[in-house]
């Protein structure tokens, strides 16, 4: 379970934001694809969406684990999402999914991909502690359980990732509402946004980061993109759609999440 245990080390656990299974996964897909290791134009979502129309990921006990295979080679990475209310999946037991583990898979890692989520299957099956993952408060809470799952796992977990897990317990989690440092996200830069529509004749942006409110605030078709596909893409900044609420006199709020490679994307072999 390592590349689970990278994820959380890079902070890459996202709270999910709404208890549904196509918006999770494209969530979660459309963040590796502003991985910089990935080549431009990859499309994540499309493979998972594909993969899921005929094979439920679904392990049981809450969790899900979609992937993506590409072709080129690279290192197995994965990104972890947290349902507070359960996710419907289908899963065979019936149960709602709380966690999704969400992996890459490059030609050169398949065997590593199986034998990942094999241990993983197979800890599920005997962790004690499987409430704690519906029942959590926030991410420190997941993410302490996610750790605890790890370290019970004792087949997986030699002496070094003992040591990195001693030295996460003293990070703090990375929050969907927080600024997220690029050191800890893979190079990525990750900022929350709120667009507010319905206010004046152009959308208002909401954002510590000067750059961006500058950049969307420039942007043509912004609130077309997000209204209808909750995905906006320009400059290199790629936002993503999270909630949005309803006000009186047809004002509408967005919660969104802005992501851009802290370095520009090469194409593979480059």
């Amino acid at each position: 379970m390592d590349t689970l245990l990278d994820a959380l080390q890079e902070g890459r656990l996202f709270e999910l934001p709404e208890n549904d299974k196509g918006h999770a996964l494209q969530f979660l897909a459309h963040i590796i694809e502003a991985f910089p290791e990935m080549p431009a134009g990859t499309d994540i979502v499309d493979h998972v969406l594909k993969r899921e129309e005929t094979t439920i990921t679904a392990l049981g006990n809450g969790w899900a684990c979609p992937h993506a295979r590409i072709t080129f080679d690279e290192d197995l990475m994965s990104v972890v999402g947290w349902s507070p209310a359960g996710i419907e999946y289908g899963a065979p037991d019936g149960r709602p999914v709380s966690i999704i583990v969400m992996y890459l898979v490059p030609a050169n890692q398949r065997n590593h991909f199986l034998r990942e989520v094999s241990i993983l299957a197979k800890a599920l099956e005997t962790y004690p502690d499987q409430e704690k993952f519906r029942t959590a408060k926030d991410l420190n809470e997941v993410r302490n359980s996610l750790l605890d799952l790890i370290g019970t796992t004792k087949e997986n977990v030699g002496p070094d990732a003992r040591a990195r897990m001693i030295r996460l317990q003293a990070k703090p989690t990375v929050s969907s509402a927080a600024t997220f440092p690029t050191q800890d996200l893979s190079h990525l830069i990750m900022e929350p946004l709120t667009l507010v529509a319905g206010a004046g004749p152009r959308a208002i942006v909401l954002t510590q980061n000067a750059e961006l409110a500058e950049h969307l605030n420039a942007a043509a078709g912004m609130m077309e993109k997000i209204e209808g596909d909750g995905i906006f893409q320009s400059g290199g900044w790629r936002v993503l759609r999270r909630h949005a609420i309803s006000y009186q006199g047809g004002v509408v709020t967005y919660d969104c999440l802005a992501i851009k490679a802290a370095f520009p994307l090469v194409a593979a072999g480059n």
